[in-house]
C-alpha cells in the first residue's frame, strides 16, 4: 500500500496540482496523463537497459499525444544529450510505423539499429519513469476501449 500510495501522490504532485482539468472528463478536450514506472515484469526502469512500448493506432488524442520521460528524483524531465526526453505526435513526424499501423517506441541509452526515430534516450544508471500524454483524449480513453502495450524490456 505504501509504495501505491507514493505512486498516487507523484501522479497527483506532477499533473494534478498543475492541470486541474486532468482530473475531468472532457472528450476531446483538456489533458489525460498515465504514468508508468515499472516494465512488464513490475520491476522499475533502469537506465542501461532497452525498453519498448507499443502504440496502437489511433491513439485516442484530438489534438496530439505524447510520452516523456522523467528523473524520479527531481521530477522533471530526464537530462539527457537531447533537449526534449520525448517523442510526440506533432514534433516527430518522421516516427516509424509497424505492418498493423501501431508505433513502437524505445527507451535505451543507444538507439536500437534501424529505430532511431522512435527512440527516447536514457542513461545507465539512473531510474526513469514516463507519462502518455493525451491532448484532447477521445471516448476510447475514457471507457478504455484503448490501450497502450505494457513497457516491456526489448
Amino acid at each position: 500500500l505504501g509504495r501505491n500510495q507514493d505512486a498516487r501522490l507523484l501522479f497527483f504532485y506532477l499533473a494534478t496540482v498543475n492541470s486541474p482539468a486532468v482530473v475531468l472528463r472532457m472528450v476531446g478536450k483538456g489533458s489525460q496523463y498515465a504514468l508508468v514506472c515499472t516494465d512488464s515484469d513490475g520491476k522499475y526502469f533502469d537506465g542501461q537497459t532497452t525498453y519498448m512500448l507499443t502504440l496502437p493506432m489511433p491513439v485516442p488524442a484530438k489534438d496530439f499525444w505524447s510520452v516523456v520521460v522523467y528523473d524520479p528524483q527531481t521530477r522533471s524531465q530526464l537530462q539527457t544529450s537531447f533537449p526534449f526526453p520525448s517523442i510526440n505526435s506533432l514534433r516527430n513526424k518522421d516516427l516509424v510505423y509497424d505492418a498493423d499501423g501501431s508505433v513502437s517506441l524505445f527507451f535505451a541509452p543507444k538507439a536500437p539499429s534501424g529505430k532511431e526515430t522512435n527512440w527516447i534516450q536514457t542513461v545507465p544508471r539512473k531510474s526513469w519513469f514516463a507519462i502518455l500524454r493525451l491532448y484532447g483524449p477521445l471516448e476510447s480513453w475514457f471507457n478504455k476501449t484503448w490501450r497502450p502495450s505494457e513497457i516491456m524490456r526489448a
